[in-house]
């Protein structure tokens, strides 16, 4: 094998044709390879992947960082195709390593721990780009040079974090020499998933066995280890039962390191990567997991005690830079572990006296469920720990984090809640007990009921109120809310805490407050799903509701004060109280003082007492009318105060209609005649330009759309008796006269020609629709003739200056499509609404169904569906008169 060129060599100055015209379908391959080896484990098992962010956001420092790298010359090159002496390939092997201990040093002082990850990064940067280059030999001084940083602990509490970010160098070297090997593998073929060492060719192992022989000839421990691990997945295209082999030699290599801490985390990643070689060998996780215990008493002893002591790190914080490392390995050991083995760990605690770290690793290692169901023994096993090497409410934390997902026996829950509790609140340092506390709130929660839950929160407010200690720890106090929150839907219970509303009251900053009462209303609405009248939850939803509304101000965005709005409206819509309406009408009276400066929250308050109103009038029918009716003008009264303080124009004129038709449904006529004059008066002011979802758009169309659905309702209302006929018919159209309107625009004429159906719905005996208890203008003026000639009148006078505006239409030859627009509108209104008994106004249809025809720019579908209309028309008895105009209309086709 090793008489020849370099495996490494040859295979890259290969034809490699074959190998690109398969390159698609091998990356595709190896990416399904990777995504199957993952699953090997399971879904249950937490990957590495989720805890690397956790450990290097917990083990940071301010300390100075550095990096020595001796990166070597490039004087190692493959030796010519002649060469083929094993003793020149041995030495060649060696001078190359030796090169890379023994070259230049590179050497990066003062960093800061993002400059360090920073640095790592770029190396890891620079291995991919070695690889791609085809620069195997540099990649490895990457990896070894980098392995080398795993032996300093200078820095000691960064160490965590550092073989984080040196093991993610580590992978990618190993994934790079097996996706290499695994191409190269089957001469002929792709090989298969379920590949064995027989269906592997000779280039392939030789090349794998050469990776192998480079890294046995690495003279530094660390670096041999770290690095023959990395590729120890490659062991399968030699023999797949090696790896049973291998496993327990590089457990045994791992003794040779003196160093306790630098040792826990070699051999958290051989677990490691043993987990996604092999999972099913168990035995390596257990000789690596004993051989770990027998490395603590070394923590006693003079040498780590002297680098403590020089770093300035106390016991109990050395103590927690092992978590990762015997959190992963118990990890790896409890997978689908038989309880035996289990109850044996928790033995071998009790043998080393009860180790308070190895301990916390247990509890957060192994399952809830089997934890929680020996509860009590940890408890007892926690009491025996040494108080000075691992503080006990990091034990009671990590308990906590188990039974809040398992439940203990039903008989033990006191008991343990109360030990748990005993020592939380004896923590001196308030970051330290919020910690604590935050995880037993919930199972307080999970377990218990508001008593209990109110004296976990008085606690925390004895706490964390003295030196404002709050201020420091936000998210553990909005991590409770939550976690109340998740457990007490019923809010009448929620609010019957005392101490609730003063634990609310620690949220002084005010996003988080602002924060808080969102997530507290969002539940509500979510969860709160009948009508409520509960003055303790009215009381502390205002409250809630009012410091979310007192938090607008000028520089608030408006998606933030539409997202407030929207949870006060929720609010709002579940308070009821029945058929006491006063009391719901001072309840919005209390709601707008206290929310005017959300424009949405005001409007749904008019909306509420305008609908509160009508169900007045729908449950006191015909009982206490005085009552009833000043209870409904007192309801006008409000939205008639309310209104103007709204600077939205559409909205203020929807409002000023909607409340003018309710008034006007219970017979308030003073009411609804000053709604509507007072819609009217406001015309003036609706802008050209609106803002539509953060476009300027024309506000033409929404003011038609409106002055249509108020045209609409004035036909059901009555003149004023001291004020002209039709008054509010003249007002609107003379506002409509006198508004200033786009230029080159029709709205204006589209205005009068609506107002014709109106006009011609008020000169009947009969009007179409009509209010109860409601006297129309039918019943006051009962088809009189002088009514009907003011209605002629005005008919005139918007005819004629619709057809005016025709005539201008009418000389430009860019505006005829328009004019046979209107013109056709307009003959559709005489068709549907005149009289065309009468000549002229027969006639005038004729002319106007002319014009539209008469530059071709009429649908012609639309004028022979009309066509057949009015002869279906013509048939009627009433309407013989019909025949002889649907003679006259002719189809004019385009030219």
């Amino acid at each position: 094998m090793m008489d020849g060129t370099d495996p490494l060599s040859m295979f890259a100055a290969a034809n490699e044709t074959p190998a690109m015209a398969h390159s698609t379908t091998t990356g595709d391959l190896l990416r399904k390879r990777r995504e199957k080896e993952e699953e090997d484990v399971g879904a249950d098992f937490v990957p590495w992947s989720s805890k690397r962010g956790e450990i290097l956001a917990r083990f940071t420092t301010t300390e100075k960082l550095s990096i020595n790298l001796f990166m070597g010359s490039d004087r190692g090159k493959a030796l010519s195709p002649g060469s083929s002496a094993v003793s020149d390939k041995v030495r060649t092997r060696l001078e190359e390593l030796d090169d890379l201990e023994e070259g230049s040093q590179k050497e990066l002082l003062n960093l800061s721990q993002q400059d360090y990850a920073n640095r790592i990064e770029e190396l890891n940067q620079s291995l991919k780009e070695a690889w791609a280059s085809d620069q195997k030999v540099k990649a490895l001084k990457i990896v070894i040079q980098c392995s080398k940083l795993l032996s300093d602990t200078s820095v000691i509490q960064f160490y965590p974090s550092k073989f984080v970010l040196i093991t993610d160098i580590l992978d990618t070297f190993g994934r790079l020499v097996y996706d290499r090997i695994w191409t190269m593998c089957s001469d002929s073929q792709i090989l298969p998933e379920n590949f064995t060492s027989e269906d592997v060719n000779d280039t392939a192992k030789e090349t794998c066995l050469n990776w192998f022989y480079k890294i046995a000839s690495i003279r530094e421990l660390l670096p041999r280890l770290y690095v023959e691990v990395a590729i120890l997945k490659c062991n399968r295209f030699l023999n797949k039962s090696s790896i049973q082999e291998i496993l327990p030699r590089l457990t045994a290599m791992i003794r040779g390191i003196g160093d306790p801490l630098v040792a826990a985390y070699a051999r958290a990643y051989l677990c490691r990567v043993g987990m996604e070689v092999a999972p099913h060998l168990k035995d390596s996780l257990n000789r690596n997991f004993f051989d770990l215990l027998g490395t603590f008493r070394q923590i006693s002893g003079e040498s780590v005690q002297n680098q403590l002591v020089v770093q300035r790190v106390e016991t109990p914080e050395y103590l927690t830079l092992y978590s990762p490392a015997i959190n992963w390995i118990l990890q790896c050991i409890a997978y689908r572990a038989p309880e035996p083995l289990l109850t044996e760990m928790i033995e071998r605690c009790k043998t080393l006296g009860n180790n308070a770290l190895l301990l916390n690793s247990v509890m957060r290692a192994f399952r809830p469920e089997f934890v929680a169901a020996r509860a009590t023994d940890f408890i007892a096993m926690i009491k025996d720990c040494d108080e000075s090497g691992f503080p006990k409410h990091l034990l009671f934390g990590s308990l906590g984090c188990s039974l809040s997902s398992a439940d203990p026996p039903e008989s033990e829950r006191l008991t343990i809640l109360n030990e748990a509790w005993k020592v939380i609140t004896k923590v001196r340092s308030p970051q330290d007990y919020i910690n604590g506390a935050e995880i037993w709130v919930e199972f307080t929660c999970r377990h218990f009921s508001k008593r209990e839950v109110n004296t976990v929160l008085a606690d925390i407010i004895k706490h964390m109120t003295p030196d404002r200690a709050f201020e420091d720890a936000y998210p553990q106090l909005q991590s409770v809310i939550r976690k109340i929150l998740t457990y007490f839907h019923d809010f009448s219970i929620l609010f019957s805490m005392e101490r609730f509303l003063p634990f609310l009251d620690m949220f002084q900053k005010d996003s988080v407050r602002v924060e808080v009462c969102k997530s507290i209303l969002e539940v509500f609405i979510k969860h709160q799903v009948e009508l409520t009248r509960d003055p303790v939850i009215l009381n502390a939803m205002l409250h809630i509701c009012k410091t979310m509304h007192d938090s607008v101000n000028a520089l608030t965005l408006e998606d933030e004060k539409r997202s407030l709005s929207l949870l006060i409206i929720g609010f709002i819509r579940v308070v009821s109280f029945g058929r006491d309406f006063e009391q719901q009408l001072s309840f919005c009276v209390e709601a707008r003082a206290t929310f005017c400066n959300l424009e949405p929250v005001m409007v749904q308050l008019i909306h509420t007492v305008n609908q509160l109103a009508m169900e007045t009038r729908r449950v006191m029918r015909g009982n206490h009318s005085r009552k009833t009716a000043a209870f409904v003008r007192a309801c006008a009264a409000y939205s008639f105060i309310t209104i103007p303080s709204l600077s939205s124009i559409f909205s203020r004129l929807s409002l000023y209609l909607l409340s003018g038709q309710v008034a006007l449904a219970n017979q308030c006529l003073s009411q609804a005649d000053a709604f509507l004059k007072a819609a009217v008066s406001i015309l003036p002011e609706v802008p050209r330009l609106i803002s539509v979802e953060g476009k300027l758009r024309s506000s033409e169309s929404f003011l038609l759309d409106f002055i249509n659905s108020f045209m609409a309702t004035l036909l059901v209302v009555p003149d004023h008796p001291e004020h002209g006929v039709l008054y509010l018919v003249r007002g609107l159209l003379n506002m409509v006269q006198d508004y200033t309107w786009e230029d080159n625009s029709d709205a204006k004429v589209r205005v009068y020609i609506g107002a014709l159906p109106l006009l011609a719905a008020m000169s009947q005996e009969t009007f179409l629709y009509s209010v109860p208890k409601v006297d129309s203008n039918e019943t006051l003026y009962g088809g009189d003739p002088k009514f009907l000639s003011e209605i002629n009148k005005l008919c005139e006078t918007l005819i004629g200056q619709i057809l005016d505006h025709l005539k201008i239409l009418g000389r430009e030859e860019q505006t005829t499509r328009r004019q046979s627009t209107l013109a056709f509108s307009l003959f559709n209104v005489l068709l549907a609404h005149g009289d065309l008994r009468n000549n002229k106004l027969n006639q005038l249809s004729v002319n106007l169904w002319n014009l539209s025809h008469k530059h071709g720019h009429c649908e012609t579908r639309f004028s022979v569906r009309t066509l057949e209309h009015i002869k279906h028309q013509a048939q009627q008895l009433d309407m013989a008169h019909l025949s002889d105009t649907v003679q006259r209309l002719a189809l004019q086709s385009r030219t």
